[in-house]
């Protein structure tokens, strides 16, 4: 009797975890551009995955959203330009160019060109340190050929 009640609250243990699932795709056509625009929408939540990848709460809402407007019969570009509207060009995976967003586009080169350059000058002027540091004066290099001669001369092998 202890075994089957065990069993029995342990068979409810898997219902509390339960969440209601996706719906079937009533058009498969439809979801399958739905997951290709979602993944060109960054999410606004995660912000490090499309919005076809995150599972937060708001990320459903705009996929719902988005679906809407494709059922209605909106093109791809116009729901674009609805959520840029929106939330902004962050929204996109890859912003367009334009006076706004140029710096995130030429940025990235701009800050590689600077790294470039101070190594390069940091470079150049260590050479010119070491390279100063390890010439020897006449009477420096007569020194070391004594050093060394008395230094050899005591050496038993």
């Amino acid at each position: 009797m202890r075994a089957l009640l065990v069993a029995l609250l342990m068979s409810f243990a898997g219902f509390a975890n339960a969440r209601d699932a996706a719906p079937a795709a009533e058009d498969p056509a439809l979801e399958a551009r739905l997951m290709r625009l979602s993944n060109e929408l960054r999410c606004l939540v995660c912000q490090n995955q499309s919005l076809a990848d995150s599972h937060a709460d708001l990320a459903v809402d705009l996929r719902d959203e988005v679906r809407e407007q494709m059922r209605a019969g909106k093109t791809d570009a116009q729901i674009k330009t609805w959520l840029t509207e929106r939330y902004g060009d962050f929204v996109l995976y890859r912003p367009p160019v334009k006076s706004t967003t140029w710096l995130l586009w030429v940025g990235p080169f701009v800050l590689f060109a600077g790294g470039l350059v101070t190594l390069l000058l940091y470079l150049r002027a260590r050479r010119a340190r070491v390279g100063s540091a390890t010439e020897l004066s006449a009477a420096d290099h007569a020194r070391a050929q004594a050093l060394l001669a008395t230094d050899s001369s005591q050496d038993p092998s």
